[in-house]
């Protein structure tokens, strides 16, 4: 139910108008001067106002002034003579929604005040929204301040890396090369209660079978040829803190089996060793290989690949989160110029159209390493497409004003998105609730999308 304030020195006028208000099933206040009605603004949540132009003391006009200086988006419909209607002109300068000519037709109220309350909640929810965004801005900044994207994609990875953070639990990040494993890692564990405890990274691919069993578990002195002294592995190091075992598909089937050890029992032997140490930290493994062909292929033990994917999470990869790819670039521009000192003041809209429409096999890894070449190879200060790599380069001559424009692919993900909300609302026959349930939104934010795609005018059931 929503609150009418209504401003008239005329008890007949007031009478008339909190009938139709009252008929709508909304709460009508009467205020009978500017002063009144203030303070009824001041101590109510009004959700519109109705007053007449002609007020005792200060006018109708003074009162929407004031108004004004608390809130800006509350409608205001002014009512004044016919003869008068230059008033109502200078009311809508100053953020009148509308205005009503005296005599008062009832019906032509009744038209304008759904108007009026229509922009109400259309403003309400889009407060909401925004304050939601911020809200959600500012979280991702605070705990994932190294990662970039605001995709729905990547809410979902941000939302599943605050639920495991806190857990003991191995993790299996998965992810095509480029797309940020590390960094995922990190944020599970700079938002975990070990984020105190050292953060040990190991490429298994980047060491051979025994210098990796060495760099793991540690060795004895005299374990091996040039082995002159004990050394701690990295488990060892990492103590009750967490390790990253990244390109876990790599390792060699011996090894395999003793990590499974390590996860089965907690505790490990240095090579050469006898001496049982127990396994403290947190494991987290990446790969960008499809695990289960490998276990087809005879190359991953099934028993290590369920212990390791306790929780997964997966990583997409850029081509399908494109909306990212502005915050990106915007990014990277930042970290170079800081780097390099060069003044640069962005880049080219067909540069965007490239970058946007190229498919990027390396993904964000590329993409910077792209952003990083344009900085140190431009001599102007904007960044043009000559700038660019020329595989990327030749896209310049292929995109044009044709279907896969910046411009395009934002009203293709606009009719995807109108096409899901539609389906989710005959599903559920019109009940908002249920069907931002299913598309896993708000109910202010359906509400919202169901107003800009015009949906609020349809029957459902």
């Amino acid at each position: 139910m929503a609150k009418i304030l209504i401003v008239d020195d005329l008890q007949s006028t007031t009478d008339a108008v909190a009938q139709i208000v009252a008929g709508q099933k909304h709460q009508p206040l009467i205020a009978a001067n500017a002063e009144d009605a203030f303070k009824l603004f001041k101590n109510s949540a009004i959700d519109v106002i109705i007053t007449d132009m002609k007020l005792p003391k200060k006018s109708g006009l003074d009162l929407l002034k004031q108004v004004r200086e608390i809130d800006a988006h509350v409608p205001v419909i002014v009512m004044t003579a016919f003869g008068t209607v230059q008033n109502a002109v200078d009311a809508m300068k100053w953020g009148a929604l509308d205005y009503l000519t005296k005599p008062v037709s009832m019906d032509e109220l009744e038209v304008k005040l759904e108007k009026a309350l229509n922009q109400r909640t259309l403003t309400l929810n889009n407060q909401e929204l925004q304050l939601e965004n911020r809200y959600l801005r500012e979280e991702v900044h605070q705990h994932f301040s190294e990662i970039v994207g605001q995709s729905p994609v990547m809410q979902e990875v941000y939302s599943l890396v605050k639920r495991v953070a806190d857990a003991i639990s191995p993790v299996l990040i998965l992810g095509e090369s480029g797309t940020g494993k590390e960094l995922i890692a990190r944020a599970i564990h700079n938002n975990s209660p070990r984020k105190e405890k050292p953060f040990i990274k190991v490429n298994c691919a980047a060491l051979a079978e025994n210098l990796l069993e060495s760099e793991l578990f540690g060795h004895e002195k005299g374990a091996f040829t040039n082995a002159i002294k004990r050394k701690p592995g990295r488990f060892e190091i990492a103590a009750s803190g967490t390790i990253f075992l990244d390109e876990i598909g790599e390792i060699a089937p011996a090894l395999q089996v003793k990590l499974l050890r390590v996860l089965q029992e907690k505790e490990f032997e240095r090579v050469g060793g006898t001496e049982n140490l127990q396994m403290k930290a947190r494991i987290i493994t990446a790969t960008n290989l499809d695990l289960a062909d490998q276990i087809q292929k005879k190359a991953f033990r099934e028993d290590l690949y369920y212990r390791l994917n306790v929780v997964s999470i997966h990583l997409p990869p850029l081509r399908e989160r494109t909306g990212d790819i502005p915050y990106l670039i915007d990014h990277f521009i930042k970290k170079y110029v800081s780097e390099t000192g060069k003044k640069i003041d962005g880049i080219a809209p067909q540069v965007t159209k490239c970058l946007l429409n190229y498919s990027w096999p390396g993904n964000i890894r590329e993409l910077e390493n792209v952003i990083e070449r344009a900085i140190v190879l431009t001599q102007h200060n904007l960044i043009d497409t000559d700038d660019l790599p020329e595989h990327i380069f030749r896209l310049k001559d292929e995109i044009g004003d044709g279907e896969h424009t910046e411009e395009n692919f934002t009203k293709n993900m606009e009719e995807h998105e109108k096409k899901l909300i539609f389906k989710a609302l005959l599903e559920t026959k019109g009940n908002i609730s249920k069907a931002a349930e299913k598309l896993n939104i708000k109910r202010t934010t359906l509400r919202y999308k169901m107003e800009k795609y015009d949906f609020l005018r349809y029957k459902f059931e």
